[in-house]
């Protein structure tokens, strides 16, 4: 009777400590899966954002995109008030911020198509971005670093901007001032097109000259 008792005291603490165990697993991989952003003590979450489908960065932002059931936007920036401004209208979100401090924000959208970014702004993918159609365009000194799983997707890096792109895309298609600003050694595409707006824009100074 003792026996049988201290068996199923054994049996019952290797139950609980393997439970445990797990929780503490399940824990772990979830705060792993979030941004380190996310230690950030200061976060508002903005609710009643609706659908969005286009972001536009504007100043010294830092935006991290992900895919998700829902559409949620997380700012994390107890000032950000004061001096920016994070809004959506017709499903097109607008940030910006000019202050000195780098906004950072968190985006998951379920059908996010495209995202122009200017000035100081970068852009980060958190996790795969799978899509079917995706359109980015980088202006000015911004920045994009993205993991990409698309069919088609369209890229412009204009000015100073720069790309840094992996993954793979069906059908890519790549619009460029200065193709060292584009980093794709990581990037697989079945079907590429690269064209250089430098060339068109010397061409275009040349036909003018020609009109005279």
């Amino acid at each position: 009777m003792t026996i049988k008792i201290l068996n199923i005291m054994k049996t019952t603490s290797i139950t609980l400590l393997t439970a445990l165990l797990l929780a503490v697993g399940s824990i772990n991989l979830t705060y792993a899966a979030t941004p380190a952003v996310e230690n950030n003590q200061y976060i508002t979450v903005l609710t009643g954002v609706g659908a969005i489908n286009k972001i536009e960065v504007h100043g010294n932002v830092e935006l991290y995109i992900s895919d998700g059931a829902t559409d949620q936007v997380k700012v994390y920036n107890k000032y950000y008030a004061e001096s920016a401004l994070v809004q959506t209208r017709n499903g097109v979100l607008s940030i910006s911020s000019y202050k000195a401090e780098k906004l950072v924000v968190w985006v998951t959208a379920y059908d996010l198509r495209s995202i122009s970014a200017y000035d100081n702004a970068e852009v980060k993918s958190f996790g795969n971005i799978s899509k079917i159609d995706f359109e980015l365009n980088l202006h000015d000194n911004a920045s994009a670093r993205l993991n990409l799983d698309a069919f088609a997707a369209d890229v412009t890096v204009n000015d100073k901007a720069k790309a840094n792109l992996s993954g793979t895309i069906t059908d890519y298609n790549l619009k460029y001032n200065n193709i060292d600003n584009v980093d794709q050694k990581d990037l697989i595409a079945q079907h590429e097109s690269k064209l250089s707006t430098t060339v068109i824009e010397k061409k275009v100074a040349i036909d003018d000259l020609a009109d005279l």
